[in-house]
């Protein structure tokens, strides 16, 4: 099984110069050619190369492959990533307002999407839990989900529940085992794959901890909560524009907090009042106001 990680596309560019002159031949080719080598065997592309299969080996060798042919499956998954991002048109005359338009437009699709996949019998179940937990703990991997997670920790300590949220996979497991009855693992990940989240919410499982999702539908992760808040969000094809999957994760944490500030609507007010009580001094500004700035 592979699993080195190496940028082939990167490792070519970076010994441009330092190979020897038929393997740099070969670089040359294979880097002009990104989109048809998956289906080129290694005479082909030494005969194009003008250069010898052993060559070719050689040249693979010295990117840090075994041979042509881990070269060829390790290009392939690069190339599958990378081509949206290599050549083509940059659009660097987009005015302001087409950009607004843009980035707000998928935002408020992604909402109106969202909105029509949510199942109010798993917002309902998941704000029974909330409402119970003597603590949550939000876990997410990556930048979107472990941003949603901080988000999450953020909405919640101020209802008066204890919340934390962390994004480092051995600290995860850690807390996980800690938890128990009364504790919450709340997992956030767009694919639902991560062996980080999957290993920790079955390790506070075992100690008798709740546990939430929020994921894609169908996936490893949902299918290892208590409750799965389950949605498909298709990424958009422009590599620019930040993905407006993380503000709808946030929109649903939004209600998931209200939700569960409505079920327990006096001490709830009072921790927003002594929160808003004790940010008066920093803006001498009464009035209302975000909880926070």
């Amino acid at each position: 099984m592979i699993n080195k990680v190496i940028d082939i596309i990167s490792q070519m560019r970076l010994m441009e110069g330092e190979l020897p002159k038929r393997e740099q031949r070969v670089a040359d080719f294979v880097l002009e050619n990104l989109e048809k080598i998956a289906y080129l065997r290694q005479s082909e592309i030494a005969e194009a190369a003008g250069v010898s299969d052993a060559t070719v080996n050689r040249f693979c060798i010295s990117l840090g492959c075994d041979g042509f042919q881990e070269f060829k499956i390790l290009l392939a998954q690069s190339v599958a990533v990378s081509l949206q991002y290599l050549g083509g048109p940059s659009d660097a005359s987009s005015v302001s307002d087409q950009l607004i338009f843009q980035v707000f437009g998928a935002l408020v699709d992604t909402l109106n999407l969202v909105r029509s996949q949510l199942d109010c019998d798993a917002i309902d179940a998941a704000i029974d839990i909330l409402v119970d937990a003597k603590r949550i703990v939000f876990f997410g991997v990556g930048g979107g989900s472990a941003n949603v997670a901080r988000e999450g920790a953020n909405r919640f300590f101020r209802l008066g529940i204890p919340a934390e949220a962390h994004s480092d996979g051995y600290l995860q497991r850690m807390i996980s085992s800690t938890l128990g009855k009364g504790d919450l693992v709340f997992a956030i990940s767009a694919s639902g794959t991560p062996a980080e989240l999957l290993d920790s919410v079955a390790i506070a499982r075992q100690y008798g901890a709740s546990t939430i999702s929020l994921t894609k539908r169908d996936s490893e992760l949902a299918n290892a909560t208590d409750v799965s808040i389950e949605i498909d969000i298709p990424e958009d094809h422009d590599i620019y524009k930040p993905s407006a999957s993380r503000l709808a994760y946030m929109a649903i944490v939004d209600v998931l907090a209200a939700g569960t500030a409505r079920r327990k609507p006096e001490p709830v007010k009072e921790y927003l009042r002594r929160i808003r009580t004790s940010l008066v001094s920093l803006s001498n500004d009464p009035g209302p106001k975000p909880i926070g700035d």
